[in-house]
């Protein structure tokens, strides 16, 4: 079994539950407010900022051209064609281009992207995979659900987030991720695997945050 299913099997009860979020599920039928969309947009487009130097970090650490041609493959389908329909909505939504450049990342985008990166600085081109894929993967998925959602992709204003994650071209990159997974972990340890999958796990409780940032529209948790 490759280590890309393996972790399947181990993630997809976790990963699941983004489908049955209120935030997804008022994409999903076209009740979610415009002003939490809004929200997470703009933090999403923060994210995907630092969400690219993951990549990048798989550039400087590639042994060869194959592979820093596929990392800066990465880092312009996240800039040029995610981020994209990003700009698109905050157009749509009158965010201007100053109050986006003035926009500050919440708690959860600056700990779960500081996490990443921090990972990518540190370990090897396995846990970089590791630390990108919770994204990418729960993505793709809640993409197929939507697919199945009645009148989703319909939708006037969702529509064009809801195609592009279940799109052909999103559903390519994933793949590919998911190949170069199982390329890095070959042969992996049991140990190596296990550690490997915490990094999974640790960055898909930081997508179901941001799924709850989304709804609540709180930059940061009341904790005192």
């Amino acid at each position: 079994m490759k280590n890309s299913e393996r972790l399947y099997n181990d993630m997809i009860a976790y990963w699941e539950k983004n489908n049955t979020h209120p935030f997804v599920q008022g994409m999903a039928d076209g009740t979610l407010p415009k002003e939490n969309f809004k929200f997470y947009i703009t933090q999403d487009h923060l994210y995907l900022m630092q969400y690219s130097k993951v990549f990048a970090m798989g550039v400087i650490k590639a042994q060869s051209e194959v592979d820093q041609r596929l990392f800066a493959g990465l880092i312009t389908a996240t800039l040029d064609v995610e981020n994209a329909i990003h700009k698109t909505y905050l157009k749509r939504l009158g965010l201007t281009n100053e109050e986006l450049a003035a926009a500050e990342p919440s708690i959860v985008t600056e700990s779960y992207t500081n996490y990443m990166i921090s990972i990518a600085q540190k370990e090897g081109m396995d846990a970089i995979m590791a630390a990108v894929l919770a994204c990418s993967w729960t993505y793709k998925l809640i993409g197929d659900y939507l697919e199945t959602f009645p009148g989703a992709k319909e939708q006037e204003f969702y529509g064009l987030w809801i195609n592009q994650y279940m799109g052909d071209e999103y559903r390519s990159a994933n793949d590919l991720m998911i190949d170069m997974f199982d390329r890095y972990s070959e042969g992996c340890s049991e140990e190596q695997y296990q550690h490997l999958k915490h990094i999974v796990y640790a960055c898909t409780q930081y997508e179901y945050m941001f799924w709850d940032m989304g709804w609540t529209c709180k930059m940061e948790e009341e904790i005192l």
